[in-house]
């Protein structure tokens, strides 16, 4: 019976095979042999391949999906050909903050590719800091889901400059860089990652990790260029800082960097941009279609970045305009639009794909956006609007000096209560009532309301420099005249 269903296993393998270079692009199709190359040279020799272990860390992105395909069909090739080929642990991106369409597209490139019971793969995400296997059936925990939703809120109530300083880039980067520390280390370890990222951006990402750890004084006696894993511990414990310092806890100062562990030999790191990517078709082409790849308008100015949800950011920045700019909501999502469109521009994103994102957001249908926004807020986060513009106002920090400003503007029937509101936020004795409405309207528990009462917005150089990085690491710059935040050129500014 297990020989029987061994043969049944190769053959469903083949004709997955089959259907997959049947998709390829002529420029992967002609790759397909260098990439088989490079990774026996990798392995040792051919005769080595079944004990060499990759990984490879999935975002939400089509160009991650692509060149994943492209692994499978060197993964089916060698098999094909050979007694055993490679194995292949594959770290998921995959967080509350994740749009249904995105979260979708993983599971169909995996269902696609058929590596769900192939016991060669391994598919692995992080949930509230513990390793899981891939199920797509089971939704992000409740803890996950809490975690996601205080760093919102805290990231919120910090800001002392609009919304677009609760921007996601860097946090999902260093998300990114936690899931492939635990994975690195998951069933004995891997051998080498495998990165599909352009040489432009692995230069980036290694300038703004650099000067993030430089700053924190988390460098260690290795270049982080020298090691991945050096990079992706460090990564690691600089997103732990950040999280302890989000929630006013100090966490001890980084020990020296451990001798030994400096001493160890450096984790291969192979990069495979040169031989997945499809210059002539980078969003579309036959083998999106073949992955069930849809184009998602929430996602897509920065698919990569994991919760940062543009559509919500986009919404943030609507509210902004109208509650605290006392202007208009379809200003402040022109304002968010027109950073999105600089970010395409950069990118050469193809015009028809601009064109379709910025229909998604015609006047006409902005209510419609809204309420998709808020959907997709109390879905992710339990959080409605109220909430969120309440962030937006930072009304707690600095000992509730926005409070009043705050009320006026919003709960004016609550101005009769604020001295009992500061009482509560003092951590004095305050009615029941006053402090459930405090509750309610940050989605906040007591105790984080009181320490924001004691602190200052963005007091932190760790939290402030984290937090103006945009989509692609690029620096954002604020025009202070409109509030407004844009994407600057300087790749390295400190």
């Amino acid at each position: 019976m297990g020989s029987i269903h061994e043969q049944a296993m190769q053959y469903v393998y083949k004709q997955v095979l089959q259907r997959l270079l049947e998709h390829l692009s002529q420029a992967q199709k002609a790759s397909l042999q260098l990439l088989i190359q490079r990774l026996i040279v990798a392995a040792g020799g051919v005769e080595r391949m079944k004990g060499l272990r990759l990984m490879f860390v999935l975002d939400a992105s089509l160009s991650s999906a692509q060149a994943l395909a492209c692994l499978r069909a060197a993964q089916l090739s060698i098999a094909a050909r050979s007694p055993a080929t490679f194995h292949l642990c594959i770290a998921t991106a995959w967080q509350a903050g994740m749009s249904a369409t995105a979260l979708a597209n993983i599971e169909s490139t995996f269902s696609k590719l058929f590596m769900h019971d192939d016991p060669r793969i391994d598919l692995l995400v992080l949930d509230a800091g513990e390793l899981l296997p891939y199920d797509n059936r089971r939704a992000p925990s409740s803890e996950q889901q809490q975690a996601e939703r205080q760093e919102w809120l805290l990231c919120g109530h910090l800001s002392s400059d609009g919304p677009l300083l609760v921007n996601f880039a860097s946090h999902g980067y260093l998300h990114l860089a936690d899931l492939a520390l635990q994975a690195l280390r998951c069933k004995g370890g891997v051998d080498a990652i495998i990165s599909a990222e352009s040489l432009a951006d692995r230069k980036r990402y290694l300038a703004w990790s650099r000067r993030s750890l430089r700053n924190a004084g988390m460098l260690g006696v290795r270049p982080i260029h020298s090691c991945a894993v050096s990079l992706l511990e460090r990564m690691s414990a600089l997103r732990a800082r950040y999280w302890s310092l989000l929630q006013g806890r100090e966490l001890a100062a980084p020990g020296l960097p451990d001798a030994d562990a400096d001493c160890r030999p450096a984790l291969r790191f192979i990069a495979i941009d040169d031989l997945v990517s499809d210059r002539d078709s980078p969003q579309g082409g036959r083998l999106s279609r073949f992955l069930g790849f849809r184009f998602d308008e929430q996602v897509f100015p920065c698919e990569r970045v994991g919760n940062a949800n543009p559509v919500l950011l986009a919404h943030l920045q609507g509210l902004q305009a109208e509650f605290v700019n006392d202007t208009h909501y379809r200003d402040g999502v022109e304002c968010y639009l027109q950073q999105t469109r600089q970010l395409m521009q950069r990118q050469a994103v193809p015009q028809s794909l601009q064109t379709r994102l910025f229909n998604h957001w015609q006047p006409g249908g902005l209510e419609q956006r809204r309420s998709e926004a808020n959907d997709f807020a109390l879905q992710a986060y339990g959080l409605s609007e109220a909430q969120l513009v309440c962030q937006l106002f930072s009304p707690f920090v600095e000992q509730g000096l926005r409070l009043e400003a705050f009320l006026r503007r919003c709960h004016p029937g609550m101005l009769v209560a604020l001295p009992y509101l500061r009482k509560a936020l003092g951590g004095q004795p305050a009615p029941e009532p006053v402090v459930q409405w405090l509750v309610d309207i940050s989605g906040l528990p007591l105790v984080m309301l009181q320490q924001l009462y004691g602190r200052e917005p963005l007091a932190d150089w760790l939290l402030s420099r984290l937090r103006v990085r945009g989509a692609d690491l690029r620096h954002l710059q604020i025009d202070t005249a409109n509030g407004i935040r844009f994407r600057g050129d300087q790749v390295g500014s400190p």
